[in-house]
């Protein structure tokens, strides 16, 4: 238990100062095998979630081109079952030129660079460098040296004639046994192991989280650029009104009062367009520093990759959730949670005999099934918000295909435009607006495509890495 609580500790500390960035039992707990019923059916779903969860990390096989997964790279390489080769090792890294960045090297780069990330890291090594056989050897010293103490104290004071039971040194050494009695049979009893364990999971999904933090701003840069972009052609289509509005002023057409309002539009617009380049600079600020990259302000950022007909038909709603439910540390969390509240109902049946007649027996009776609707929520909860994301990533989808198509008659009515303004039927600022159009269902386009690889490689990460935010 004093792992568990300097796990959950750690762990609080950590989640405070890196992000800003929960259960399926029976109605009622039978005095001692309901939970052990319900951990057995779960460990059954999750049998079946780890084949899917396989399916789902290792994408398209070796031979093929394209990855089922734009993700980013995994920390451990994906094996084949079969050959037991690595399916990860051909995979050519291409590095970024200085001042730029790919998505795909996003991720590595953070885990390589990223102090925070590399904090945790340290962590997890310090947790996996341990050898329990050691430790518990070293332990065991330790209680006979203590043991010797009491005993050489004991003697010592019998032969003064002093009393020894109750001294403070007693006391002290008495202590001091208990506590290294107790890390001694918990490594005994394998709970020091198991609580290290998911102490080290939850580490190493608070660096997914980290990551994720990372990606999910890259592709925030990038919808800003567009944003910037769709501001400066408005803008540039402003100064073209402003203009003509001049020419009108001075040919008496329109009054001193209209041409105000039209240059106070264009003075709003500049100006909401330099708040928008100072958002941009300050996010590349913290892209950079994420990435461990200099910090300028003016790092290159590519394009996002473009989601495929292929990798959307690879999804599979049912088969996906088993794959994100079995790597979820929160639902693995929620897990342990619910058998430590097992564990307390069970010690207070045995202490009361299970008489109901004791209300200290009946409050941790209801403490125990309140953890188990508890445990019921995390779980329908998880659920829930991946139905949504799916259903999410299959709505952008049909939105950028709307987009697309209306590109396409946009570009026909700018070729119909074109042409009129060839011929002489239509005046400049005519075809200049027909060209605004066509930039603005582009941009739309790239928003579309931009949103739906958002949504796509989150639920990438929920079925890879359980992470889902």
């Amino acid at each position: 238990m004093k792992q568990r609580i300097i796990a959950l500790l750690l762990a609080l500390a950590l989640t405070l100062s890196l992000c800003a960035v929960s259960a399926l039992a029976g109605e009622e707990a039978p005095a001692e095998d309901q939970a052990a019923e319900e951990q057995k059916k779960a460990s059954e779903e999750t049998t079946d979630g780890s084949e899917a969860a396989g399916n789902a990390e290792d994408g398209a096989p070796a031979e093929e081109e394209e990855p089922l997964s734009p993700a980013g790279p995994d920390t451990e390489p994906e094996i084949d079952p079969e050959t037991g080769e690595s399916l990860t090792e051909a995979v050519e890294t291409v590095p970024d030129e200085v001042g730029t960045v790919t998505f795909a090297n996003v991720e590595r780069r953070m885990r390589e660079k990223n102090l925070q990330v590399l904090v945790l890291e340290e962590n997890i090594q310090a947790l996996e460098v341990i050898d329990y056989d050691k430790l518990e050897q070293s332990l065991r010293e330790t209680l006979n040296d203590i043991a010797d103490a009491q005993w050489g104290m004991i003697t010592s004071s019998g032969m003064m004639g002093e009393p020894i039971a109750g001294s403070l040194a007693s006391q002290n050494l008495q202590t001091q046994y208990d506590a290294v009695r107790e890390q001694f049979d918990a490594i005994r009893d394998g709970e020091m192991q198991e609580d290290n364990a998911a102490t080290i999971r939850q580490l190493k999904a608070l660096q997914d989280q980290i990551v994720i933090a990372g990606e999910a701003l890259y592709v925030a840069v990038r919808a800003m650029d567009i944003q910037e972009a769709a501001l400066q052609r408005q803008l540039d289509s402003l100064n073209r009104t402003v203009e003509e509005m001049e020419l009108r002023y001075q040919m008496g057409q329109i009054s001193a009062l209209q041409l105000s309002e039209v240059r106070s539009g264009r003075t709003a617009l500049v100006s909401g367009l330099e708040t928008l380049r100072m958002n941009i600079r300050n996010y590349k600020l913290q892209l950079e520093m994420l990435i461990g990259a200099e910090q300028t302000g003016e790092i290159q950022l590519g394009p996002v990759p473009e989601v495929t007909e292929k990798q959307l038909g690879a999804m599979d709603l049912e088969t996906d959730l088993l794959a994100a439910k079995e790597k979820s540390y929160d639902l693995y969390a929620a897990a342990r949670t619910l058998e430590d509240a097992q564990e307390d109902y069970k010690e207070s049946g045995r202490k009361y005999g299970y008489n109901e007649k004791k209300y200290e027996f009946l409050a941790a009776k209801h403490s125990w099934q309140a953890a188990q609707y508890t445990y019921n929520n995390t779980i329908q909860d998880y659920e829930l918000k991946f139905r949504t994301l799916y259903a999410q990533v299959n709505d952008y989808k049909q939105i950028w295909d709307a987009a697309k198509t209306a590109l396409a008659c946009q570009q026909d009515s700018y070729a119909s435009m074109e042409l009129k303004y060839q011929q002489g039927t239509i005046s400049k600022n005519a075809l200049l607006d027909a060209e605004d159009d066509l930039r603005e269902a582009e941009e739309k386009v790239r928003t579309s495509a931009n949103d739906l690889f958002s949504s796509y490689n989150t639920y990438c990460w929920a079925v890879q890495h359980g992470v889902l935010n």
